[in-house]
């Protein structure tokens, strides 16, 4: 995107933003809408802008998107919004926009995601998720969990020599989550390095610690609430695997929702698995019967 489509679209967010807030709307524009309020106007209609009619049921579905409480003020606040919109719009089609290279590229891209979702959710049809699975899931999720959980963070490295410089400067008083912006590689990077509360079950053994190295995983446990672990652990076997400093923030008994506390996540989470399954099998249907070069 350029600056010039960044800049307009910032300027365009904010207008309508202060339109939104009710504030800093020039006063001929406040004037004209006041007007056309007073208006007689056809049924089902919040405003005739130029000749064209601005529905109701827009307004309704900007009201809806907000989020706010249903208020006079606010459904005048979005028809105000709504009306200069159209005024843009018209500005724009009136100076033949609708035929610039970056219009009709985004037509096409537009129509092309609106066509492909719709097409994918007439032909994916993941399987139903049943109660039994969803109690199943629950069970095996709470058969995994130790008496006690755990809130880690990490910093994950590629060599041995940022693994020193790191474990330096947290000797030296540097925040461990600043280093974890500084030098992690892992996901977690963004969050100075915060894992989820996890638990595991003892003992651990390899593949049963909730998708961490077992060593990570072992050094957590071992942790007291504040430390850090005193040197880097190779996340795998090999010069080139990852080098993971830990620190623990905190740990508690393990807290275990109900069922009934946890059911709809976990058939939110069974469902979505479902869809990324069938969504697999259709994208590799499609693919044996495409011709690829």
């Amino acid at each position: 995107m350029s600056f010039t489509t960044t800049t307009i679209r910032a300027l365009c967010v904010t207008a309508f933003t202060t339109v939104a807030l009710g504030t800093a709307m020039p006063t001929l524009v406040q004037a004209a809408v006041a007007a056309s309020a007073s208006s007689t106007l056809p049924a089902g209609t919040v405003a005739v802008v130029n000749g064209v009619a601005i529905p109701q049921a827009r307004l309704d579905e900007a009201v809806r998107s907000t989020g706010q409480p249903d208020t006079a003020q606010l459904r005048q606040a979005l028809r105000q919004q709504l009306i200069v919109r159209e005024l843009f719009r018209q500005g724009a089609e009136k100076g033949r926009y609708d035929t610039k290279p970056e219009v009709v590229q985004a037509i096409s891209a537009a129509k092309a995601n609106a066509e492909t979702q719709l097409y994918l959710k007439d032909n994916i049809h993941p399987e139903s998720v049943t109660d039994a699975q969803v109690r199943a899931r629950y069970e095996a999720i709470v058969a995994s969990l130790g008496k006690e959980e755990y809130k880690p963070r990490v910093i994950s490295v590629t060599d041995d020599a940022t693994a020193s410089t790191v474990l330096a400067k947290l000797k030296s008083g540097s925040a461990f989550d600043a280093l974890a912006r500084q030098y992690s590689v892992a996901p977690s990077k963004a969050a100075g390095g915060e894992l989820p509360w996890i638990s595991f079950k003892a003992p651990l053994t390899e593949g049963n610690t909730q998708g961490l190295p077992l060593p990570v995983a072992q050094a957590i446990t071992q942790l007291p609430a504040g430390g850090v672990t005193p040197a880097a652990i190779p996340a795998g076997p090999g010069t080139s695997a990852l080098r993971v400093i830990v620190k623990l923030d905190a740990k508690r008994p393990t807290k275990v929702p109900t069922f009934d506390e946890a059911m709809d996540t976990m058939r939110q989470q069974l469902q979505a698995l479902a869809l990324e399954k069938a969504a697999a099998q259709f994208a590799g249907d499609l693919m044996k019967n495409a011709v690829i070069q």
